[in-house]
């Protein structure tokens, strides 16, 4: 185990620097998919956008209290990951849409880190 100085800041482990990646692309294809929802329009996009939207705003927050250390970073990534679960479901709903599918994906990879991360201690 090594010291750090007062006031130092230790690096992430690999793991956690691999779940804030996936965090960070998550939220980057929400993002986008949401873009592509208002431009089609209909109603059957709202229950997707709103999927899509807590899904951005909770990676976007698991990734941020993850680099900070926060004490909460744990039950961040079980709620982020319940969040990806529940975005990648809305997204397949869409399955011929290339940018859900993209979404999809990466909602499922961020959600299988964030599960192992929020099983870990940080």
């Amino acid at each position: 185990m090594t010291h750090t100085q007062p006031g130092t800041a230790t690096a992430l482990s690999k793991e956690m620097q691999d779940c804030v990646e996936a965090c960070m692309t998550c939220h980057t294809l929400c993002e986008e998919a949401m873009s592509s929802c208002m431009q089609k329009g209909g109603q059957a996009q709202m229950q997707i956008m709103r999927a899509l939207m807590d899904c951005s705003e909770t990676t976007r927050m698991c990734a941020d209290m993850m680099m900070r250390r926060s004490p909460m970073a744990t039950e961040m990534c079980a709620m982020c990951a319940k969040a990806c679960d529940m975005c990648a479901e809305a997204c397949m709903s869409m399955p011929d849409d290339t940018m859900m599918t993209r979404c999809a994906e990466a909602c499922r990879r961020c959600a299988q880190m964030c599960r192992a991360m929020a099983g870990a201690r940080m």
